[in-house]
């Protein structure tokens, strides 16, 4: 009797890597295999960890060959989610992210907070890299009228203080 495999496929938007395979492998669609549970013949099933063999594409110069990749679950996985990320660094995905949310941005404009400033302390750059021609920005004057829509929200749901 066969041991029970779970058939799926993987779909990559751009060429990707594995850790321990020096090839670059093309964009597309790979049929992939993962075992269930430890082979029934495994002389230790307590130490067995899910792999998923890759049927890879057949190369241009030998296109009848095929070929297969035993990979760990978890290289598969973190080679989706770079491909997710459509190559972006983790960091700056969740950058993206964080200054398209319309509140995050109100809280940037009330504590005077620029994207130029995000982006730098995201960036990794520590202050005594950064050059003297780089132009840091100013907090904006706030007008009265800033401050009193500050004011009140600061204060909103507080009982009115009296004099």
């Amino acid at each position: 009797m066969e041991h029970p495999k779970l058939k799926s496929v993987a779909v990559f938007s751009r060429p990707f890597t594995v850790p321990g395979f020096d090839e670059m492998l093309p964009a597309g669609t790979y049929d992939i295999e993962t075992e269930l549970s430890a082979p029934p013949d495994d002389r230790n099933p307590d130490a067995w960890k899910a792999s998923v063999l890759v049927n890879l594409h057949p190369r241009t110069s030998h296109p009848g060959l095929s070929r297969t990749l035993m990979v760990s679950l978890a290289d598969l996985d973190a080679a989706q989610a770079k491909d997710e990320l459509t190559g972006k660094e983790l960091t700056e995905f969740f950058l993206e992210e964080m200054l398209a949310d319309p509140m995050v941005q109100l809280v940037m404009q009330a504590d005077g907070v620029s994207e130029v400033q995000l982006r730098h302390l995201y960036s990794g750059k520590r202050s005594s890299e950064v050059g003297s021609d780089t132009v840091t920005p100013i907090r904006e004057a706030r007008t009265p009228q800033d401050k009193s829509a500050i004011q009140a929200a600061e204060n909103e749901g507080m009982p009115p203080r009296s004099n």
